[in-house]
């Protein structure tokens, strides 16, 4: 079962989002969740900002996973956004980021966001994944991509 694929909606798949720095994405994916599915913008943002403060979810490489708890969430929420221009993440590798891979989990599903990370890890880390990610122009090729994985082409 691949987790991210069965949780990632299309409408949760931005494409070329237009940001210049974290706190602009941050924001904007606030703004998105609460316009698809009903969360409190300033809670996701303040959420994730929370968990940047800890430390970078940058993982190298051009991909960040920026996760957090959020309060009152019922079930986790995944989505993913391609940057139209990679932003400085402060990621190991000092590279800027242009894949964002955002996981939201209610406060008591430890589990599953441990498993989630991890299998978003693992995924973006395929170099060759990543490729074919880029070669995608819309958000059904994306959720193709991701649910054939790891023997997956747009």
């Amino acid at each position: 079962m691949n987790t991210i694929a069965d949780r990632l909606l299309p409408a949760d798949i931005l494409l070329d989002l237009d940001v210049a720095s974290k706190s602009q994405l941050l924001d904007e994916i606030g703004r998105h969740m609460e316009r698809v599915h009903g969360l409190s913008a300033k809670w996701v943002a303040l959420s994730l900002s929370r968990r940047e403060q800890v430390g970078s979810t940058g993982l190298g490489d051009g991909v960040a996973i920026p996760h957090a708890r959020v309060q009152d969430l019922d079930g986790i929420q995944v989505a993913y956004a391609r940057l139209k221009a990679p932003i400085a993440f402060d990621a190991p590798d000092g590279k800027p980021v242009g894949d964002v891979l955002v996981l939201l989990v209610p406060k008591q599903a430890a589990e599953e966001h441990l498993t989630l990370l991890a299998d978003a890890t693992r995924l973006f880390s395929d170099r060759n994944f990543r490729e074919r990610l880029h070669s995608c122009a819309a958000a059904a090729d994306v959720q193709r991509l991701l649910a054939a994985w790891p023997a997956s082409s747009c």
